[in-house]
């Protein structure tokens, strides 16, 4: 090979080979780094747009999760305050029950019956204040039904819905009812039990809604892990193979160094033949 003083041919290879292998040492201490094999379209704009896809509906999953489990807390302020009714009906049908005893006059049986009358107010103020953040609940509003967002689409499949009846008096037939008089103790009995009745299935649909609301969080937590796993497999970077790729950057760095420094002695040569 010809010896030159203007032109080191030999360095500018070597310079290449160096800048070439500082920057694959570069970007791969960029990836350990950041943890990410993609870091923008220029890596892999395939597996970027999958990801991004990935990112969006991982966060809509979350939330549609944050749904139901705020699905379940109204469900379980429902499902108190229709177990508070319940509470007080079975009081009102032992008053009545107690009323319809022959042994009471017709006094002691106004006393019960005042108990009786409170006990109603009580049920309609339960029932005009239960709400969960200003959402009436059980006071009619909802009868049509409350739709929960558990789902990342916006079909059928992805809301659940919960339809909760008026549990006031009126609603419940007992808004009429007395008991002091045996007659109106006999009459409350009956109506009492259909209340009673009601309640209960109003639980038991509220109750079977927080089960289903439960499973699909768990169903969702699933989802959402999988989705999480398939990014990772796109864009984290694989620690073992980049350090690797690392080890090999780094030995070629200072191979391409020391190759660049010995080649900068060509002209240092060529002088010397001319002394």
């Amino acid at each position: 090979m010809a010896i030159n003083i203007n032109t080191n041919v030999t360095s500018l290879f070597a310079q290449k080979a160096l800048n070439g292998s500082t920057m694959g040492l570069a970007d791969s201490m960029s990836r350990l780094s950041s943890g990410l094999r993609v870091r923008s379209a220029a890596d892999d704009a395939a597996g970027l747009a999958v990801s991004e896809d990935f990112k969006a509906k991982i966060r809509s999953l979350n939330q549609a999760n944050r749904n139901a489990n705020d699905g379940v807390s109204l469900a379980q302020t429902a499902d108190g305050a229709l177990s508070e009714i319940g509470n007080m009906l079975g009081r009102m049908r032992e008053l009545a029950t107690q009323s319809r005893n022959g042994t009471l006059n017709d006094t002691q049986r106004g006393f019960l019956d005042d108990e009786f009358q409170e006990l109603k107010s009580e049920i309609d103020r339960i029932v005009e204040t239960t709400e969960f953040n200003g959402v009436a609940l059980i006071d009619g509003t909802q009868a049509a039904g409350i739709e929960f967002q558990v789902g990342v689409g916006t079909s059928s499949n992805d809301r659940l819905t919960l339809s909760i009846a008026d549990s006031d008096p009126t609603a419940l037939s007992i808004s009429s009812s007395t008991i002091s008089a045996t007659a109106g103790a006999s009459a409350a009995l009956t109506a009492l039990d259909t209340a009673i009745e009601e309640v209960s299935t109003r639980r038991a649909a509220i109750g079977a809604m927080q089960n289903r609301l439960a499973v699909t969080m768990s169903n969702l937590d699933t989802y959402a892990a999988n989705l999480s796993a398939a990014n990772s497999r796109i864009v984290d970077v694989d620690v073992a193979s980049e350090t690797a790729r690392l080890t090999r950057q780094q030995i070629l760095v200072q191979a391409g160094a020391s190759m660049l420094a010995q080649a900068n002695q060509g002209p240092q040569i060529a002088l010397s033949l001319l002394r």
